[in-house]
């Protein structure tokens, strides 16, 4: 049996063919070997870690010193001996139980009402947005995004005044309100990534709307709750301006107010006033570290469709 010359041609191309096809592979890898490392970028991650640990580790070693060591001025100093004494002088001078049942109490009427409310009304507009109104209220609420605060701080006062709401639930209900723009914007998103065939199917099953919602839908919103919980807590946790100017009794404030009322008792006993501030933010790095992964996942997924 004989071959064509087509065919010995191919056959006696084939190593040379395969030798010149193997060598940009190889410059591809080492070129991207090369790539792997960006030196800016992590010139940059380094520069902002020291940011964050640097301050963290003079709020730590401050807090562990008495008040003789603290005012030597040199904060980088290790305490000689480590005391615990300044925690227990702040947790005693800023009445620090009080004001954490206060924060914790706002803290978790704002996480869960901006959990429920917010899925809610993401749950209505999507499923409902060929109807104009649903349309134009989510258009309406992405507007609300754009007004801080302060703008509608003084009708906000004189309205919680009137209604008897100028407590802890007044300002529970405040952050419900101003961070429902945004929450439903990120619900909204993640949403839209959820087939519409899974709700048929259960509907066809006999199960109403509400029913689907809370069966179903919530669920499902598991990612996202945990990234709208987190955002709700840390905001709530770390508010100061809006207690300081809705809460009208003393003894009902937060923490980060009552820290602002006792700055002046903390004098020149800056152990103590880190002391503070380190049982401050304690929580809200605490609960962030335990959840970050749910607020990446709940983040990444509500963006890819």
């Amino acid at each position: 049996m004989t071959t064509s010359p087509a065919t010995e041609t191919t056959t006696a191309d084939e190593p040379r063919r395969s030798s010149r096809s193997s060598r940009p592979v190889r410059r591809s890898r080492g070129k991207v070997g090369r790539e792997r490392v960006n030196r800016p970028a992590t010139a940059l991650l380094a520069v902002g870690s020291l940011a964050v640990l640097v301050p963290l580790f003079v709020t730590v070693n401050m807090s562990l010193k008495t008040t003789a060591q603290a005012v030597d001025g040199n904060a980088f100093s290790i305490p000689s001996p480590f005391t615990l004494s300044s925690f227990v002088e702040a947790w005693n001078l800023t009445n620090f139980p009080r004001g954490f049942a206060v924060s914790i109490f706002i803290t978790a009427i704002a996480v869960v009402g901006e959990i429920v409310i917010s899925a809610l009304a993401a749950f209505a507009i999507v499923r409902n947005w060929d109807r104009r109104a649903f349309r134009w209220s989510f258009f309406y609420l992405l507007a609300a995004m754009f007004i801080p605060f302060p703008v509608v701080a003084l009708p906000q006062i004189q309205l919680t005044g009137m209604l008897g709401l100028d407590n802890p639930l007044g300002v529970a209900i405040l952050h419900i309100a101003f961070a429902l723009a945004f929450n439903t914007m990120l619900f909204t998103a993640f949403l839209r990534t959820i087939p519409l065939e899974l709700e048929e199917s259960m509907r066809m099953d006999g199960a109403g709307t509400w029913g689907v919602f809370w069966r179903l839908i919530l669920p499902l919103l598991a990612p996202m709750c945990a990234t709208v919980g987190i955002f709700a807590f840390i905001q709530s946790w770390n508010d100061f301006m809006m207690p300081s100017l809705i809460i009208s009794d003393p003894d009902l404030q937060t923490i980060p107010v009552l820290q602002n009322m006792f700055q002046t008792q903390f004098s020149n006993n800056y152990n103590i006033a880190f002391a503070s501030y380190l049982m401050a933010m304690a929580p809200a790095v605490i609960v962030y570290l335990f959840a970050q992964r749910w607020v990446m996942s709940g983040l990444t997924q509500g963006a890819v469709k």
